[in-house]
């Protein structure tokens, strides 16, 4: 008996796990962690097997745009067996807030991480504002 087409619910999973995973004429968006810290604001996104000077990074109207190339692994004259590893033009883009100083941003790419940091604007920043009384005088944290 011949196997049956799959049908709709399989055909969104298989749709999905492209996405996400992506295929070999699309590689999948790079993994990225994002967290706060103090005043600064860090991205950590995974780009094995690239070399720092195919990155690029752009900023526009507070988009952060990464570009990454990996060219795949072959030695002259060998017949691939298995190609799993993705390889092509790598792309991703963040929204940063209006709290984030996309002026100021340092890149560091070391081991196959590309570390991003992102100062918070001045006027982001946690300040205390001086509250007077005519009773007494306290500084209140806003």
């Amino acid at each position: 008996m011949a196997p049956s087409p799959p049908g709709p619910a399989r055909r969104r999973a298989g749709t999905l796990t492209q996405q996400v995973l992506g295929t070999a004429a699309r590689p999948a968006a790079m993994p990225m962690d994002a967290w706060r810290q103090g005043d600064n604001f860090y991205i950590c996104l995974d780009l094995p097997g690239v070399s720092a000077e195919s990155i690029g990074l752009t900023v526009e109207q507070n988009v952060l745009t990464l570009r990454a190339d990996r060219a795949p692994v072959k030695a002259a004259g060998a017949e691939m067996i298995v190609a799993e590893r993705p390889y092509g033009t790598f792309t991703r883009q963040v929204f940063l807030g209006e709290t984030l100083d996309a002026d100021h941003i340092a890149a560091d790419y070391a081991a196959g991480v590309l570390t991003l940091t992102i100062p918070v604007h001045e006027a982001a920043k946690p300040r205390s504002i001086q509250v007077t009384s005519s009773d007494q005088k306290q500084a209140v944290t806003a």
